[in-house]
Order: structure tokens, then C-alpha cells, then sequence
């Protein structure tokens, strides 16, 4: 496979995450705003301000809105072109990807991918989130679920099948550290009485934005509560949005591209020994042991480290698939 061709597909599919994790974490905090007669001024500021920071795009957002609010906050994640993240450039760079490799991707894909593209640079999905923002953001969800659903039944199976994955878990890993990061934002500012009412809805808010709510209780059977919820997102194995699920699923797709069994404990380029590594931390660590170091700490060491693995990505596999051995080893097998 060209080097082009893998990345292509590697980004396609972490703009179609992106776009459906953004719609998930606004959808849920939108929602949350009828209990804001249980909050102050300042806890709603921050409630939104929180969001902006767990993106990284204060600077940007600062140099396009006077000041923040629901309403610059929805508007700059959702529709913002100037916004490289928002939920409508996320489908235009996927879109743009699809089509760089049109003959490599399913009719379906394309098609799936092409509607949700047009529907926003027509206007039709800003009149849909003007009428019902619920509707808007489910339509977001529902409409990247079913791409994957369709990348899943439609394209074989193959190594650019394993790059999709790789972008997709690694983008899913990244975005779930980021939307338990945000109750972080919230409620060290506030000095709000940990297992509090307002404490309570935040987390919920927390496992609603990961579809998580009901996997959580029928896990843990009990009230939630804060160190279980981090618990939970970060390290269940069998929670398909937590972070271990997810790196486990990047190394996988990792050496299924390398060809290197993980039972050796091998490694042909940086990326599977950066995401080895990391899926042995996760599976060793306990939630004492992240408590400890701090949440907040603790996850932006996550993200530095799937930043670091992205980056091996490109660099390895582009490198690794430019030469001549390993095309040949990919095309013998």
C-alpha cells in the first residue's frame, strides 16, 4: 500500500471519530443546562470554558468570539470553518481524504460520508440544529455510527481496513481522556462538595458523553461515583469507548499491518512499541496509582503519549511502506 493511501485512510477515519465525539460531548452538556438553575454564573462559565480547554482551542476561539457562552461555544465546535476541529471540518477533511482514495473505500462509504458532508455545506444540517439541537447531534452520532457500520460490512478486511481502525481507536482513546478531563475543569474551581447534586450530574454527564451510563451500572450495580467513573473510562476491558479497550485495538491493528505476532512481544517500528508500552501502563496502573498522581495530570500524560504514537504512526509506517522489502512482504501476503 502507498504511504498516501495509509495516511489517508488513518485520517479519514479519526475526522469521522472527532466529529461524532464533539457531537457527543455537546449533545450531553446542552442538556445539562435545564439543571443550571443548580449552578452560579461561575460554575456555568466554567462548564462551557471547560469544553474549549479540553480541545485546545482557547487561542482560536478568543480571536473569533468576544466571550464565552453556550451559544460561541455550540456554534464554534459545531459549525465554525475557522475551526479546524469543528463537527463540519472534521466531514470536510474526512470527505476530502474519501476522495484522494475514492478506488480504495466502498461506494457506501463514500456515499454515507458524502450525504453527511453535503447536508452541512448545503445549510440543511444548521436549519436541523436551529430547530432541535438534540435531533442536530444525534443526527451527527447516528450518521458517523453508521459509517463505521458500513466500513465495517463493506470493505474488506484488509491492511487499509487496519489503518481506518488505527485512526479510529487511537482518535477514540484520545477524545474519551479529553471528555473525562473536562469534569476536572469543571469542579476544581468550583469547590464543589465531592458527591454533591451538582458533583452527581456532572459525572453522569461524564459517562452520558461515552455512551457509558448503563454499561457503568450494570458493571458496578451502584450510585456513581467519581473514582469509579474514572476507573471505568479508563481502564474496562471490555467497554469499547475506555481507554484500554482502545489503545488494546490500535496495537492490534498496529502489528496486523506489521504482520508481527503480539504474543512475541516484537515490534517492527515505534508506533507498536509506543502503544505496547502504553497498553501494559494502562493494564498495571490502578486507579489509586492515578488518583495519586492527579486526573487531570495523569490524563494529559495519555494524551501526550497518543500524540507521540500518531506521530510514529506517520513517520514509521510511511517510511516502512515506501521500501521495497516491505511492499513486497505486503503484497505476498
Amino acid at each position: 500500500m502507498l504511504s498516501r493511501v495509509a495516511d489517508a485512510l488513518y485520517w479519514l477515519s479519526r475526522y469521522v471519530e472527532r466529529a461524532e465525539n464533539n457531537a457527543r460531548m455537546l449533545d450531553v452538556n446542552v442538556q445539562l443546562m435545564p439543571d443550571a438553575q443548580m449552578l452560579n454564573h461561575v460554575n456555568i462559565h466554567q462548564h462551557w470554558e471547560s469544553i474549549i480547554s479540553s480541545l485546545e482551542d482557547t487561542k482560536l476561539f478568543e480571536g473569533l468570539y468576544t466571550g464565552i457562552s453556550g451559544e460561541a461555544v455550540v456554534d464554534f465546535v459545531s459549525f465554525e470553518r475557522r475551526n479546524h476541529n469543528s463537527i463540519y471540518s472534521c466531514f470536510t477533511h474526512a470527505r476530502e481524504n474519501a476522495r484522494t482514495v475514492r478506488e480504495q473505500i466502498s461506494t457506501e462509504m463514500w456515499e454515507q460520508l458524502n450525504r453527511m458532508f453535503l447536508r452541512f455545506r448545503s445549510g440543511e444540517a444548521e436549519g436541523l440544529f436551529r430547530s432541535s439541537s438534540y435531533d442536530f447531534f444525534k443526527w451527527v452520532v447516528e450518521g458517523c455510527q453508521l459509517f463505521n457500520g458500513t466500513t465495517d460490512a463493506t470493505m474488506s478486511h484488509d491492511e487499509g481496513w487496519d489503518f481506518i481502525q488505527a485512526g479510529k481507536f487511537l482518535e477514540r482513546a484520545d477524545r474519551t481522556s479529553r471528555i473525562l478531563d473536562i469534569k476536572y475543569h469543571i469542579l476544581l474551581p468550583s469547590g464543589e462538595r465531592v458527591g454533591g447534586n451538582v458533583d452527581l450530574i456532572q459525572w453522569m454527564a461524564v459517562l452520558k458523553s461515552c455512551s457509558a451510563l448503563e454499561p457503568y451500572r450494570r458493571h458496578y450495580r451502584d450510585l456513581v461515583a467519581p473514582w469509579k467513573v474514572a476507573e471505568f473510562l479508563i481502564k474496562d476491558q471490555n467497554f469499547p469507548r475506555s481507554i484500554w479497550f482502545c489503545v488494546d485495538r490500535l496495537d492490534q491493528s498496529l502489528h496486523r499491518i506489521t504482520g508481527i505476532d503480539r504474543a512475541d512481544h516484537l515490534y517492527k517500528v515505534e508506533a507498536e512499541r509506543l502503544s505496547g508500552k502504553l497498553l501494559a501502563d494502562l493494564s498495571f496502573i490502578t486507579i489509586g496509582d492515578v488518583l495519586q498522581t492527579g486526573l487531570h495530570e495523569y490524563l494529559d500524560t495519555i494524551q501526550l503519549r497518543l500524540g507521540e504514537i500518531s506521530h510514529a504512526i506517520y513517520k514509521g509506517f510511511c517510511e516502512w511502506l515506501e521500501t521495497p522489502a516491505a511492499s513486497s512482504a505486503a503484497d505476498a501476503a
